[in-house]
């Protein structure tokens, strides 16, 4: 499809994306809030759980995954240490990287969280696969 091809469907289907994109961070925001975290917090508790490597991510992956410059990570970790949240370490093999790691409180806290999360990320999906499938029979004709 050619931008000339674009129609007010195609528009339409944008913005109900681009809405229930806006609701579920909304919502997201009021969860953490109520269970007594900073949105961001909530970020930095998935971005250390759901990190893929072998050792815990360092203060860099958590800065990648958050989209954060390196000193603003580390305010976002030291605040998270206070609230007894996670936890840093040397790195077993290079003393230089710190890892982060989650506390039993921050575990705790992030599961109460994710159940929810995952519902509404569901319905979020089904937005999406409508978006998709609206575009892609849009590219058969």
């Amino acid at each position: 499809m050619t931008t000339a091809q674009l129609g007010q469907h195609d528009f339409a289907m944008l913005l109900d994306f681009r809405i229930a994109l806006r609701q579920f961070q909304r919502w997201s925001e009021e969860q953490a809030h109520g269970a007594g975290l900073t949105h961001v917090q909530h970020q930095l508790l998935v971005a250390i759980k759901g990190h893929r490597g072998s050792a815990p991510p360092s203060v860099g992956d958590l800065a990648r995954y958050l989209l954060l410059r390196p000193h603003s990570t580390v305010e976002l970790v030291d605040r998270a240490v206070a609230a007894g949240l996670v936890r840093r370490m040397a790195d077993a093999a290079d003393g230089r990287i710190v890892r982060v790691g989650l506390t039993l409180a921050g575990d705790r806290v992030l599961k109460e969280l994710t159940h929810s999360h995952l519902q509404r990320l569901r319905d979020l999906a089904a937005v999406l696969d409508k978006l998709v499938d609206h575009d892609n029979r849009n590219l058969a004709r």
